[in-house]
């Protein structure tokens, strides 16, 4: 299914569709302020195996990120952090950032795995963020590849549906996406460190 929505104001029964689709077990393709991601709730195990299963990686060796809407959750997924770190956060986002906590015991839980850090978005777009706001909790995000050895990620959301309609329940058509990633940022052992350049600049860093 291709469902259209626009950042500025999504449509309510649209959402409702997409976020009912989450808690069924199901797996969407939204849009983020990089690229495209794939993603499920985070606390359906069976969907995060169907997305582990469409990026070919296992789930325990997975390094799938969480959506967040806001900062105010992120602790409850990651171990305590320098008020440094969160200044840094609050200035940079929403925006186009992965930051790599310590993740807390419930993380590991979730993959089924030892792992020990998580990759957290809080993506400068409405879409993703009030699908987190409305299903109540973060979801996972992993980005649409290409297989065009120039072109890294797919941006139109019609030749996405077209590739993927078999794999995942819902398409959100939500305009053309960016070709470059989010900037990593490794904040584990509270030290700051950019570990990929991506779209996002941090000053001084």
């Amino acid at each position: 299914m291709l469902i259209k929505l626009f950042s500025e104001n999504p449509n309510q029964r649209k959402l409702n569709t997409v976020v009912e689709c989450l808690r069924d077990g199901g797996v969407i393709i939204y849009p983020t302020d990089t690229v495209y991601s794939i993603g499920c709730d985070i606390f359906n195990p069976k969907a995060v195996a169907r997305v582990a299963a469409i990026k070919s990686v296992k789930v325990e060796k997975a390094n799938f990120s969480f959506i967040f809407n806001d900062l105010s959750q992120i602790s409850d997924y990651t171990k305590p952090f320098s008020t440094s770190v969160y200044k840094l956060m609050k200035k940079a986002l929403p925006g186009p950032f992965t930051f790599i906590l310590d993740a807390n015991n419930k993380v590991p839980k979730i993959f089924q795995s030892k792992k020990k850090t998580l990759g957290i978005r809080i993506p400068d777009n409405n879409i993703s963020r009030e699908i987190v706001n409305e299903l109540g909790n973060p979801i996972i995000s992993t980005s649409v590849y290409d297989e065009d050895e120039i072109i890294e990620y797919t941006t139109d959301p019609e030749l996405i549906h077209e590739k993927y309609s078999n794999q995942v329940d819902i398409v959100i058509d939500g305009g053309y996406g960016n070709n470059e990633a989010s900037t990593i940022v490794d904040c584990t052992d509270n030290e700051i460190e950019i570990i990929r350049q991506g779209l996002g600049i941090i000053e001084g860093y």
